[in-house]
């Protein structure tokens, strides 16, 4: 009896089904029912916990960084930004196989722990008295190895959430057996589940478009903070409070989307609806490249970027002299003079950065939450805790990337070149989509089940 629970926690969630059998159609009962959205919910506000967290920490980690190492520069904030991502990627497959043979409760208890001792490393690292860098570097990895519990809370939702939409289409069957959830009653039956063929091509692919839609959202919510510090001189404190009131409207915006997508969906179809979100994009990350002649204020006092060209290079001499006695309590604000693109590239007007942010608030969610969709219905009642581990490392890989890349770019050539690239990127992508659109199916689809 005692292995009863870990074989119910261990058999997929759409039951037993076997070649030339319809026992896939499954009615479930009322106690069955509560169990299973009891749980959901409970994984929800496990995510939403979460993800609160995160946000709280992306947009204080450059001003902290600078306050307890003054060696850290932008370049070095690409690489605490991606350490996160690196964690949860090499975590999401661990806990995924994990929960594919071993109650699901254990890795997400790990996971919790370790993200719990984690926070705390990172909330003192300021205590040593040298390489403070690199003890957030590594606080804030393994933060992110604690958050690889994503790929069994979304196993589960996913699996979850098709076996509604199956009860839902299918009640007239008399096919019947009791399932196993995380928190829920035990089964008195073991499964063994076959696996049926699914479209690898169609895996692959949403993984790469998966990896491409984190990679810009990870890179815009890295550059936000040292983007709008530069543009618009805002002191560390002005851009935790601003970058985080943009962030906070961004996320009601997110919601909105969330709640009215679902139906959408249904007219116009998943496919549509992510091709329409890269599009949108674009057009965001379009609008953020910079125009004009209007140039960011050079973070020197007295050295102003109208002045440059008609500056004699003994008054530049001069000028900085001068900078070291001044009065340094209030902190330098403005784009760094050490980055050479500030004297010639235009800057980018708020209302510009605002307009980009709701564009991109409305694209990344719509993306986010189609790929994730069509790579669930692709997978169809196949066990799906390792595939998912795959699709959280990519999206892990994704934050790695996303934050060096933009760190670099944006630090030696400035937010044209790579913003410019961004929108490369999205093209890209969007000609892929275009190549494997017939295939993005659902598992049922694609075998007859149901018609699409």
């Amino acid at each position: 009896m005692a292995n009863l629970g870990v074989d119910s926690e261990q058999e997929p969630l759409l039951g037993d089904r076997t070649p030339g059998s319809r026992e896939w159609d499954i009615i479930e009962t009322e106690e069955h029912y509560k169990s299973r959205w009891r749980s959901i919910r409970i994984l929800y506000l496990t995510m939403f916990l979460s993800s609160v967290g995160f946000s709280i920490v992306i947009m204080s980690i450059w001003p902290y960084l600078q306050k307890i190492d003054q060696t850290a520069d932008a370049s070095f904030l690409g690489w605490v930004i991606a350490s996160y991502s690196l964690g949860q990627m090499v975590a999401s497959p661990i806990f995924g196989l994990w929960s594919n043979y071993r109650p699901r409760k254990e890795p997400l208890i790990v996971s919790i722990f370790i993200s719990v001792a984690a926070n705390c490393l990172y909330a003192y690292v300021h205590v040593p008295a040298s390489h403070n860098k690199y003890y957030m570097l590594a606080a804030r990895g393994l933060v992110g190895f604690g958050a690889g519990n994503v790929a069994v809370i979304r196993s589960y939702i996913a699996g979850a959430t098709s076996l509604q939409e199956r009860t839902s289409s299918m009640a007239n069957t008399s096919a019947c057996q009791a399932l196993g959830f995380i928190l829920g009653p035990a089964s008195t039956d073991e499964v063994q589940v076959p696996q049926e063929n699914i479209d690898q091509v169609a895996v692959v692919a949403t993984n790469i478009l998966f990896f491409v839609i984190l990679f810009i959202f990870a890179l815009f919510e890295t550059i936000v903070t040292p983007l709008t510090m530069d543009m618009y001189a805002w002191t560390r404190e002005q851009a935790v409070l601003y970058d985080g009131i943009i962030l906070a409207a961004l996320g009601v915006e997110a919601v909105i989307i969330f709640m009215g997508i679902k139906l959408l969906s249904k007219k116009i179809g998943e496919r549509a609806l992510l091709l329409g979100g890269l599009i949108i994009i674009w057009v965001g990350f379009f609008v953020l490249l910079p125009w004009g002649n209007q140039f960011p204020k050079i973070q020197w006092e007295d050295l102003h970027n109208n002045s440059i060209p008609n500056t004699t290079f003994g008054e530049i001499i001069i000028t900085l002299w001068k900078s070291p006695r001044e009065d340094h309590s209030e902190e330098p604000t403005g784009c760094p003079v050490e980055q050479a693109w500030c004297l010639y590239t235009p800057m980018i007007h708020l209302a510009q950065f605002l307009i980009s942010a709701v564009l991109i608030g409305i694209g990344y969610p719509s993306c986010n939450v189609m790929s994730y969709t069509l790579y669930s219905k692709i997978l169809g009642p196949n066990p799906q805790g390792v595939y998912m581990g795959w699709l959280t490392a990519s999206g892990s890989a994704a934050r790695i990337l996303g934050p060096v890349f933009i760190s670099q770019v944006y630090t030696a050539w400035g937010p044209r070149w790579a913003f410019s690239l961004v929108c490369g990127m999205v093209v890209l992508t969007v000609t892929l989509l275009g190549v494997v659109y017939r295939r993005l199916i659902a598992f049922s689809v694609r075998h007859g089940r149901i018609q699409e």
